[in-house]
């Protein structure tokens, strides 16, 4: 049985460190669908959300019944003297004795219901607190688009810096090989030393790129980590490669989207900011009208000398009240006024901005579809491209041992090649980037 114990740890070890390895494995959709959870300025617009759900019931609240209670004890540290005539009491007139009236202690309690009747400026409230809500949800699936396109390049950028390590480290390999049999060859005396120099020029810039590639690589996860909302030195894998997710994010249907800007999130906030600007407005000529409040109140009074408040033969007074408040606004020297022609004028401008908003998204969507559209025309050409260079390359490479090219021309089909490579990756991750700006701007979100 005790031999089965270790065994047993080992095996529990192991599968927690396979979980644990799982959980920091996504593709892109799974880290668009944890970032949307767990990055940070995503939870902060939800929690905007919430209180703006909050702030609504808020606003709600003040038109129903309000109830409030105080509890009030006073007690005369020197109790305040009238004057009497003293022939009240049988003294000599023109003479006046000192009295005090009432208790040196005394206790009030009071309880209040108070209910709005009327308030033009409470119905216009209703409905911004909505509209707050609308504008919170906005702003909330403003966010979660932002976020969505900021974690498409994160998790881009990581593939490409991957892919450069990856491709510098094999030119780095071919060229140590070429190195190595061009020096044997100029040792035994059969080629050039400027060969062999050319050879190292190129090697050299290739491990120096390898190294900053290698930097970026680790700065591009840690960006990605940041993105999703984990800790920076998380160690992350993607599971996606940068050659797949470029094929799946060639759609040409996207180019013939439907151009309806009122559907997307950035008209809508400037459509709500629009009608917020009317409420306000409302909200102005609302103060010029009166407004109602019923009120009822219970009252028990208690008087004493001395502190015997609790004792069972304190006497308690009662009363009760009921009654309405009537404020009507007359005059205000033309505040009011100024106040709404002030709101007119905001309104004025929200339009204004509606309108603009809706041409620039016009601009912005044409913009967005012609730069996705290069992007898959111009990863094509540099795809072929790529083809040209690699045989190219090749060929002058057979050239160069057979002794028929120079090292400079070997060399510049070896720049061109690597250029070529960058030019590539670049594109590829183009096309993924252009197509997450096109479906934000559009509002277009893939259903996974």
């Amino acid at each position: 049985m005790s031999k089965k114990i270790p065994f047993l740890f080992i095996f529990l070890y192991s599968i927690i460190g396979f979980s644990q390895e799982s959980n920091n494995r996504f593709s892109l959709q799974e880290a668009i669908d944890y970032a949307l959870e767990n990055n940070r300025t995503s939870k902060n617009a939800a929690l905007d959300v919430e209180a703006a759900k909050q702030r609504k019931w808020e606003t709600i609240s003040t038109g129903l019944p309000q109830i409030n209670a105080s509890i009030g004890y006073n007690k005369w540290l020197q109790q305040q003297l009238s004057l009497i005539p003293a022939e009240f009491f049988g003294g000599n007139q023109g003479e006046f004795v000192e009295i005090a009236f009432g208790t040196k202690q005394s206790i009030n309690a009071r309880i209040t219901l108070e209910q709005k009747i009327f308030d033009g400026s409470y119905l216009v409230g209703l409905q911004s607190a909505k509209v707050f809500l609308d504008i919170s949800k906005n702003a909330k699936e403003k966010t979660d688009l932002e976020v969505r396109k900021a974690v498409i390049n994160a998790y881009g950028n990581v593939l490409l810096a991957e892919e450069s390590v990856f491709i510098l480290e094999r030119n780095e390999a071919v060229l140590l090989k070429n190195l190595y049999e061009t020096t044997k060859i100029y040792e035994n005396g059969l080629g050039e030393e400027e060969s062999v120099e050319q050879l190292q020029i190129t090697l050299s810039s290739i491990q120096s790129s390898l190294k900053n590639a290698s930097r970026l690589k680790v700065i591009a996860h840690q960006m990605f980590n940041i993105t999703l909302g984990l800790d920076l030195n998380t160690d992350t894998q993607l599971t996606d490669d940068l050659q797949g997710l470029t094929s799946q994010n060639i759609v040409l249907s996207l180019l013939n989207a439907d151009e309806d800007v009122e559907n997307t999130v950035d008209y809508q906030i400037a459509e709500n900011d629009k009608i917020s600007k009317e409420l306000l407005l409302k909200l102005e000529k609302s103060k010029a009208l009166p407004t109602i409040n019923a009120f009822v109140n219970g009252v028990y009074d208690g008087y004493n000398d001395n502190f015997k408040f609790f004792k069972k033969e304190q006497q308690w007074l009662g009363s009760s009240l009921f009654g309405l408040n009537v404020n009507i606004p007359i005059f205000s020297s033309l505040g009011r006024t100024a106040a709404t022609q002030r709101a007119k004028i905001n309104l004025e401008k929200a339009k204004e901005d509606l309108t603009e908003t809706e041409q620039k998204l016009k601009l912005q969507i044409a913009s967005a579809k012609s730069d996705y559209q290069f992007a898959i025309e111009d990863y094509e050409n540099k795809k072929q491209n790529l083809n040209l260079a690699e045989r190219i390359e090749k060929k002058n490479q057979t050239k160069f041992f057979e002794g028929i090219a120079s090292s400079f021309e070997l060399r510049q089909a070896q720049t061109q090649l690597y250029s070529s490579q960058q030019d590539y990756l670049q594109a590829m991750l183009d096309v993924i980037n252009k197509k997450a700006e096109l479906e934000t701007v559009l509002n277009e979100i893939p259903k996974n």
